[in-house]
């Protein structure tokens, strides 16, 4: 891992057009942390993950990566996109969906290479997935798509992994599975995780960002605690907090909110 954070982001403001939708961010992420980012839609959650890829450019402030600006450091940095899956609509085979991450960093000319196909295999088996290398990517459930989106990220052999909403659309056990991938994968890289789901992002990160045009950063026990004042920096308005048991296996609470009548 570098030496340098991970991320600093200094005096940073992002506006689409006139409309301010990030506000003055200091931030900065060491190298081997495992970072939860949650707030309501339209907090600029998205956006802050596209400020660190170098896909936007702030309006005013300094934002690095590895100690470098973020387009120069791309190829250190995996990126799992929201609804990432929708984007693959040829027929193609789970192997095939993570060399397209291969792209651009192997040989100019003549298309994939022995090394290329290799980096696909370990992939794969960084995912649990290797056993599925041949099988149309259509064909896989929403959690086996979710993981080969994973695998596509990491065949560079990123330095940082950051992945908006991975589990927004699979079932319990896929998050579970995705979950202790994510821990496993943090032995050895950053990671940056978006959720919506506050149980997961309690479990598995070490502090959290909300974010809502402002970007604060909490312990992950503030997360667990459920502090109201907490919920409503991150969602913007006052919320109910309900819990109740989930009869699953591991009998495990669950926490809903809802905003108050």
């Amino acid at each position: 891992m570098s030496d340098a954070p991970a991320v600093h982001m200094e005096g940073v403001d992002f506006a689409y057009e006139r409309e301010l939708v990030l506000r003055e961010v200091n931030i900065t992420i060491d190298s081997g942390d495992f970072i939860g980012v949650v707030g309501p839609n339209g907090g600029g959650k998205t956006t802050l993950l596209k400020l660190m890829l170098g896909l936007l450019r702030p309006l005013r402030g300094t934002v690095e990566v590895f100690g470098q600006p973020p387009e120069r450091v791309c190829r250190r940095v995996g990126y799992v996109p929201q609804d990432s899956t929708h984007e693959l609509r040829m027929p193609m085979t789970v192997a095939d969906v993570v060399l397209m991450g291969r792209l651009g960093t192997g040989r100019a000319l003549g298309g994939y290479g022995a090394a290329d196909r290799r980096g696909t295999q370990q992939a794969l088996e960084r995912v649990g997935l290797d056993h599925l290398a041949g099988r149309s990517f259509h064909g896989l459930s929403g959690g086996e798509r979710q993981r080969t989106m994973i695998a596509r990220a990491l065949v560079s052999e990123p330095e940082m992994l950051m992945l908006d909403e991975p589990t927004a659309s699979v079932d319990k056990v896929a998050e579970s599975e995705i979950h202790e991938l994510l821990q496993m994968l943090n032995q050895t890289m950053t990671v940056i995780l978006v959720s919506h789901d506050l149980g997961f992002v309690s479990q598995a990160v070490k502090s959290v960002l909300c974010v809502n045009r402002v970007v604060v950063r909490h312990p992950t026990s503030a997360i667990e605690e459920l502090d109201p004042d907490l919920l409503r920096e991150m969602f913007g308005t006052d919320k109910r907090i309900v819990r109740h048991d989930r009869h699953e296996e591991d009998d495990a609470e669950c926490c809903q909110t809802s905003s108050p009548r």
